[in-house]
């Protein structure tokens, strides 16, 4: 191979290793800016939840279509255009006088994340066609630009501290001018030609059934769950999301085939990644806050002391495939699992006079648990399909782990709101929210451990491998 495909695949590489960054930064950098968010904007616990769900329901529900477009119509000129929207949208975030601007602009990074996410690693994958590269490729991608899950507390703490929260938005802007300028002078241009069209209603009824059920778990804080509203909301998205399944088993080319649902692997790996999206996103939307409502820190020392959860997640995350290739998938998926419910678990009985000395470990343990388990049910929902669906099967996990996140945020935070509302503390409403997603994660372990014991030899799992050049997907999008 010359010295300058060499180089320009390692440009490449580097590229969508920082446009991933961004869009995983962006997952945790908010997280310590929330309290500060909440006192600036003049919000409640209703407008927090938004500013955090806008985003991931953006991205969870056009991941799919994001893949299948950077197919069609060029990775480059995809991923680019994600790109140029997630720097506009920051830099409009950065402006937000008001919390309904901001709301809105994390929903046009939502879409820009959409796009940048599935055509960086489209872009990967064909860069890379050996196998045993291409592996290593996506590798160094996940790694990478995983930094910046762990990045994320501490750099949202020191910005919103020194600069206040706006600045956890504008850090977006040098990275994505730098990256937009590159990418139009050193990207080649690559597409499917024989990839599916868009399936624009399954599309539409999922965006509306997922917002439906958001926006009634969210507002029900506020309007009771009695409330017509609420009610008539509920209602909606069992309609919209019901027609949804029946326009995917009658669609020629169905944005999510149902057919995968007929393997027990297929379905078991991605409840177990609602699962994780869930407990995980759900409890870590309260981490900061606990930090600074209940035991009164500042914003950089709570995002600091968040930190013990995601950079646990992200050193063990590289070698859950590696021991799930060796113990099986099941196994550490239910061990990650039960691990992560027993922090959450004790983490429902920390107060506000409880020292950091006996919280940081909990907090890893989540993290730890967490870390064990989400490439293993990638892998695992890969490797129950054909190889051909192998993108698909990628993004669909993606996808149930950002719904899990969108319904963890919601309901957690809905439990917090009726709590209080019936005159608990906020300390104690945190309390009942962590206890709530440590028996839904035992629950998920519960669930892969009885599938554990029962005969499954004809689904043998695999470790996480690399998806194929003409359709990929994100496995690492948003947390």
């Amino acid at each position: 191979m010359s010295e300058s495909i060499r180089s320009n695949r390692g440009v490449l590489l580097a590229l969508t290793c920082v446009g991933q960054f961004m869009v995983l930064l962006d997952n945790t950098i908010v997280g310590a800016a929330l309290p500060t968010m909440q006192l600036k904007l003049h919000t409640t616990l209703t407008g927090l939840q938004w500013i955090v769900d806008a985003y991931v329901l953006v991205v969870a529900m056009l991941l799919l279509a994001g893949g299948v477009l950077a197919d069609r119509f060029g990775r480059k000129r995809l991923f680019l255009t994600g790109v140029a929207v997630f720097t506009l949208a920051s830099l409009l975030c950065s402006i937000a006088p008001t919390l309904g601007w901001l709301i809105t602009a994390r929903i046009l990074q939502g879409v820009g994340a959409a796009a940048l996410s599935p055509a960086s690693l489209a872009l990967l994958a064909s860069a890379y066609p050996q196998p045993q590269e291409r592996v290593k490729a996506i590798g160094l991608w996940a790694g990478l630009s995983g930094v910046g899950l762990a990045a994320g507390p501490v750099a949202g703490g020191v910005l919103t501290d020194t600069f206040g929260w706006p600045s956890i938005f504008l850090v977006n802007l040098p990275i994505g001018v730098i990256s937009l300028l590159a990418g139009m002078r050193v990207l080649g241009e690559s597409r499917n030609p024989a990839a599916p069209t868009l399936d624009m209603a399954g599309q539409a009824l999922s965006i509306l059934g997922v917002g439906a059920l958001t926006f009634g778990l969210i507002a029900a804080g506020d309007h009771g769950w009695g409330s017509p509203l609420i009610l008539g909301s509920l209602a909606a998205a069992a309609v919209l999301l019901a027609s949804f399944v029946a326009v995917e088993a009658r669609a020629a080319t169905p944005m999510l085939p149902l057919r995968l649902f007929g393997r027990r692997l297929f379905t078991v790996s991605n409840t177990a990644m609602v699962v994780v999206g869930f407990s995980l996103m759900g409890s870590a939307f309260f981490f900061s806050q606990f930090f600074v409502f209940v035991q009164g820190h500042s914003v950089l020392r709570a995002g600091i002391e968040t930190l013990p959860s995601t950079l646990a997640m992200v050193v063990t995350s590289p070698y859950a495939g590696r021991i799930a290739a060796r113990f099986g998938f099941r196994v550490v998926v239910t061990a990650g699992l039960a691990l992560a419910a027993v922090g959450l678990l004790t983490l429902s009985t920390v107060h506000h006079d409880t020292g950091y000395g006996n919280v940081w470990w909990r907090l890893a343990i989540v993290g730890i648990g967490f870390g064990l388990t989400m490439s293993p049910l990638t892998g695992a929902a890969v490797s129950s399909v054909n190889p051909q669906d192998g993108g698909l099967a990628s993004g669909v996990s993606s996808t149930a782990r950002q719904i899990g996140a969108i319904l963890g945020v919601a309901v957690l935070g809905a439990i917090v709101r009726t709590r209080q509302t019936h005159g608990a503390t906020f300390e104690t409403g945190l309390d009942t929210a962590f206890l709530a997603a440590g028996i839904v994660t035992a629950a998920g372990a519960i669930l892969t451990g009885l599938w554990l014991v029962r005969k499954h030899a004809a689904e043998p799992p695999a470790p996480p491998r690399a998806q194929s050049p003409g359709s990929a997907h994100s496995p690492a999008t948003g947390r």
